[in-house]
């Protein structure tokens, strides 16, 4: 009896030690997969241990050589060089919610949110007014929110107006938004150094691609000299959006995973 008594606490353990370990990988590929960066990264690594595998393979001496001296060495300059990105990932697996702010809202919560945003930067984008409003998802962005004018106020396309009116001591940073709140104003986000991006295109800009890059938040920008809208989403600019266009993109992405499911699955059945 004592045997079978110590044997289940013994595979009990064991169950319990694979899964925190499990859920630490998951979590960590979670967060790389949310960080544009880390992400390359990753790709680039995966690309020099197949080369180097092929290049032993064929007799590749030189090109073999070069490589393992990269795998060799090559850990110690990526802890150095991404020590920030780093540092990130392992604060955000702390911080990540179990679901997304925006997935405990009900539909007509997000319908809500979508319309209130949508009017706002319309009126925005015709005054020509800067504005920058991020939607925080599953990466948390409590950092950000800590260091900024806290609101915690009910959205509504009236305030986030009044917030970008030129001449208010907040209109330079941007807007977080929380579920259906405005958790603060006057955030500073990091600003991207992609190539990709248009030199032309400012600090707003280069903000939003920049948060979009290391989280998975979504990021609108109404252009303060030509009020035209873009939005930024996992490290990709959509630039010169419609209203129409930024609508559709907002209610598609801000809709919960399960829900996407369901549809597939309802569109299955009816085949």
């Amino acid at each position: 009896m004592i045997f079978n008594f110590i044997s289940i606490i013994d595979i009990l353990r064991k169950i319990l030690d694979w899964g925190i370990m499990w859920y630490l990988v998951y979590a960590l590929l979670k967060n790389i997969k949310n960080n544009v960066k880390l992400s390359l990264l990753i790709k680039g690594i995966l690309l020099i241990i197949v080369l180097n595998w092929v290049a032993n393979k064929v007799g590749l001496v030189v090109v073999g050589l070069v490589l393992q001296y990269i795998i060799q060495w090559g850990p110690i300059a990526l802890i150095v060089i991404f020590q920030p990105e780093i540092r990130n990932i392992l604060e955000q697996i702390g911080k990540t919610q179990l679901l997304g702010r925006h997935k405990t809202l009900t539909v007509d919560q997000r319908e809500r949110l979508v319309y209130e945003i949508i009017n706002a930067v319309d009126q925005m984008r015709k005054a020509k007014i800067g504005a920058l409003i991020v939607l925080e998802r599953d990466v948390s962005l409590i950092d950000y929110i800590q260091k900024a004018t806290n609101l915690y106020a009910e959205i509504s396309s009236e305030l986030l107006v009044s917030i970008f009116f030129p001449n208010n001591p907040l209109h330079d940073g941007g807007v977080i938004i929380q579920g259906d709140r405005i958790s603060c104003a006057g955030a500073v986000f990091p600003t991207s150094n992609s190539l990709k991006i248009n030199k032309r295109l400012g600090t707003r800009h280069r903000a939003a691609l920049g948060i979009s890059e290391e989280t998975d938040a979504i990021s609108i920008i109404v252009s303060e000299e030509t009020g035209r809208v873009s939005i930024a989403i996992k490290g990709e600019l959509f630039y010169n959006l419609s209203i129409d266009d930024v609508r559709i993109l907002l209610i598609d992405e801000l809709r919960p995973k399960q829900e996407d499911f369901e549809d597939e699955y309802n569109e299955e059945e009816d085949i």
